[in-house]
């Protein structure tokens, strides 16, 4: 069955607020936005409402508005983030606000913004949501972040098109990852998480004290704490609400050891972080900690990133991803971490979700890091995967045991 544009937008705002967060009656909506989203917030705000929610906050974005302040703005005014920011995160958190994240991004939104001073607004802003992400990362309320097409992007990634071609392309592209081309979208998810789940279930028994990523590009050793926890695709707040973090995912994923990661590793697609494209980026690892990267295109960006904090120079994550997922074959380059990391293995620079570790979300920011969970201020994936990547599982005794064999599950 075919449906129109506007069927597929509703579509759309149902599983973001069915399948995404399940809303029920008496729930705060949180949900951010790009201002050139206007009729698909106006979709989900509406599904929302009609899936019971009490109240639902939209906090609009908009990339020219966020360059020109960058650009214009003293480096002391930016980062004096205003009180009322504080204010509203308190609100979310007494209300354990169900959030839903669109991103429809510009890549390139602040290219030849003083990356300087970008930084140092992302760092404020951190510092004053750091409650929030906490809560998030510690799954202490749900939420999901989904995409949107927006022209700027569109022509990023199809820069051959015009903007209409291309975001009409790029719409077509973000239904399909989410399984909407199927008529019952729904039963299509739970195969798929089902899927999902196997595959954790799976490492988890396994319990490997370490991974070893080999290819042309990549010789790199991840420890992996003890009683570390797979997870893939549905998460559950402590209400017991189901949820889907990221829609599309294509991801089974853990938390390394920050103390025992060691080789090089070699990102195989661009990362757009802060506004900018990093690309070409390559990193050197000693006992855990980045010794040396580079990048062949937001060098500059990269280097601050890593600068950030202590744990900014180790790793939160890691994800693995076949090969031959769905948008991994599509061929498609997003420019967006959304879909890219859902396309290829990846590891995350900064903080690590704390439920990777069993009872990790009673444990404090010393316990988790005594675990050999990372924290930071930042939370960045890269992507490392390709067709010609092998990863073996190695267990306490020195066993190895093929993981992923040509980019793909072994077996």
């Amino acid at each position: 069955m075919s449906h129109s544009f506007s069927e597929q937008l509703s579509r759309y705002a149902d599983l973001i607020v069915q399948y995404g967060v399940q809303i029920k009656a008496g729930d705060t909506v949180l949900l951010g936005i790009s201002t050139d989203q206007t009729v698909l917030a106006e979709k989900i705000v509406a599904a929302a409402y009609a899936a019971g929610a009490a109240e639902v906050l939209v906090e609009w974005h908009d990339d020219a508005i966020t360059r020109q302040r960058l650009l214009h703005e003293t480096t002391e005014r930016l980062v004096a983030v205003p009180r009322y920011q504080s204010a509203k995160v308190r609100y979310w958190l007494q209300h354990k606000a169900k959030r839903i994240s669109v991103v429809s991004q510009d890549p390139n939104a602040l290219h030849g913004v003083d990356s300087e001073k970008a930084a140092k607004y992302q760092q404020a802003l951190g510092a004053v949501n750091r409650p929030w992400r906490d809560a998030v990362q510690n799954n202490d309320i749900s939420w999901t972040v989904v995409a949107a097409a927006s022209p700027a992007w569109a022509q990023v990634v199809f820069p051959d098109l015009s903007a209409a071609a291309a975001t009409q392309k790029l719409w077509e592209a973000i239904f399909t990852t989410v399984r909407l081309t199927e008529d019952d979208y729904q039963s299509a998810w739970d195969r798929h998480i089902a899927d999902l789940t196997a595959r954790a279930q799976w490492l988890n028994q396994q319990q490997f004290t370490a991974l070893h990523y080999t290819s042309p590009r990549t010789d790199l050793t991840i420890g992996l704490p003890a009683h570390h926890v797979w997870e893939a695709a549905t998460a559950q707040n402590p209400e017991g609400d189901n949820f889907v973090p990221n829609m599309p995912t294509e991801e089974v994923f853990t938390a390394p050891d920050r103390t025992r990661i060691d080789g090089r590793v070699t990102a195989t697609k661009p990362l757009v972080y802060g506004g900018q494209t990093i690309s070409g980026m390559w990193f050197e690892f000693k006992a855990g900690r980045v010794v040396q990267a580079h990048a062949d295109q937001g060098d500059t960006v990269l280097q601050q990133l890593l600068a950030t904090d202590a744990g900014a120079r180790s790793l939160g994550e890691v994800a693995l991803v076949p090969d031959p997922s769905p948008i991994s074959r599509s061929g498609i380059i997003f420019y967006s971490t959304l879909f890219d990391e859902n396309a290829s293995d990846h590891l995350a620079l900064g903080a690590a979700y704390p439920f990777s570790v069993a009872g990790g979300t009673a444990m404090t920011d010393d316990q988790l890091q005594a675990a050999g969970l990372n924290r930071s201020l930042v939370h960045v994936d890269f992507m490392v995967g390709s067709a010609d990547m092998d990863i073996d599982g190695i267990k306490a005794d020195g066993t190895r045991i093929p993981v992923f064999r040509n980019g793909d599950w072994a077996e």
